[in-house]
């Protein structure tokens, strides 16, 4: 990575890059995910969402800033994947060693 990252969220872009389906362990069970605001809870359809959207798509993300915020940590940075690509801002909320919350807009 070019910029540290904290974790858990650092360790889950280390294995969402090298699609590693085991960085969704780092999401608490009741989680959500909110791309570009369609929102999947629990880690059920996570897991669905991204088998389609994200690591099954071979996504990458090549970071480029990271800044913690009153909304959690926000990561900018080059998204590629077969399904959708280009400047993207992931927001995270944690809680200790989860994340409970993650939030994909354009970055």
């Amino acid at each position: 990575m070019s910029a540290h990252v904290p974790e858990p969220v650092g360790g889950f872009f280390d294995r969402v890059n090298t699609q590693d389906h085991e960085a969704l362990d780092l999401f608490a069970a009741d989680a959500v995910v909110d791309d570009w605001g369609r929102e999947f809870h629990g880690l059920d359809q996570i897991r669905a969402w991204s088998d389609r959207e994200f690591i099954g798509s071979r996504g990458v993300l090549t970071v480029e800033s990271v800044e913690e915020t009153p909304d959690g940590v926000l990561v900018l940075g080059d998204w590629r994947s077969e399904h959708a690509n280009g400047p993207s801002a992931f927001t995270f909320e944690v809680d200790g060693d989860a994340i409970t919350r993650m939030t994909i807009r354009e970055g």
